[in-house]
């Protein structure tokens, strides 16, 4: 099992990254999150996502405090879901707004060109190639080395590529909730990386007594590593962004990159489906 992935243009990050989006609230940052950014980076996760909606740019800008000038780390971030309330999430992908929030997080990450943009979801009120087509757009501009997408399906995906090289997707998956399996099979297929967001798998199946937590036992392992473990077995194209607020939970987080399953442990786990 290889620890790095490495885009087609030669970028390779560790395939263990960091979801940054429990970092900040709202309207404000809670103490502790910038050392927990911080010693992410010196564990050696060099994969980071944020988004512009996380908290109206305040996550982006947390990163940038913490972070800047990135060396040797990769720095991906979305738009086109618009948060009017804390509550409220809208995909929003006018082609004049897809912009101006790139523009928006070129300014709050401190950086001239974005190291991977994701469409955050699909509008299904915009023609898809529009929405991509903005993305390419800044992309041959230069403000934009990669483009991802976010919830997508297979043939969104294969749209998507008809219009612009599309470097990853970010798409729910786990260990319990493979809806996306069909969609991490076509990113193997065709090396694109696959980003799967809320990647600990949880309900009884990851208490002690499911099978996650038989199978971590054995292992001296925790259920959270059991599930990255599995993930990073998965594919090579998988890098798991789990995200916490909390120091303990990252050491156990980035631990699992340790974990070996065996073809055994595989196939317990593998029914889960």
């Amino acid at each position: 099992m290889t620890s790095t992935y490495t885009f087609e243009d030669g970028l390779s990050v560790r395939r263990l990254g960091f979801g940054a989006m429990r970092l900040t609230e709202w309207d404000y940052v809670p103490v502790g999150a910038a050392a927990v950014a911080r010693r992410a980076a010196e564990l050696g996760v060099t994969f980071f996502d944020t988004a512009d909606a996380y908290d109206l740019g305040l996550n982006e800008e947390l990163l940038a405090d913490v972070l800047h000038p990135y060396e040797g780390l990769c720095i991906a971030t979305k738009c086109g879901h618009a948060r009017p309330s804390r509550s409220e999430w809208v995909p929003l992908g006018r082609p004049e707004y897809l912009r101006q929030q790139a523009e928006l997080s070129l300014r709050r990450l401190r950086v001239e060109r974005l190291d991977l943009l994701q469409l955050h979801r699909v509008d299904p009120q915009v023609p898809l190639a529009d929405q991509i087509g903005v993305l390419a757009r800044l992309r041959d501009e230069g403000k934009v080395a990669r483009i991802g997408l976010s919830e997508v399906s297979v043939a969104q995906l294969a749209e998507a590529r008809a219009i612009a090289p599309i470097a990853s997707v970010q798409n729910r998956y786990n260990l319990t909730d493979r809806a996306s399996e069909g969609v991490l099979d076509y990113c193997e297929r065709e090396r694109i990386a696959f980003i799967p967001w809320l990647p600990i798998a949880n309900g009884h199946h990851a208490t002690a007594g499911g099978v996650i937590g038989k199978v971590a036992a054995g292992l001296g392992a925790t259920p959270a590593q059991v599930s990255l473990g599995w993930l990073l077995r998965r594919s090579p194209v998988v890098i798991p962004i789990p995200g916490t607020s909390s120091l303990a939970h990252l050491e156990e987080n980035c631990a699992a990159a340790e974990i070996v399953l065996s073809d055994d442990d595989i196939a317990r786990l593998g029914e889960l489906a």
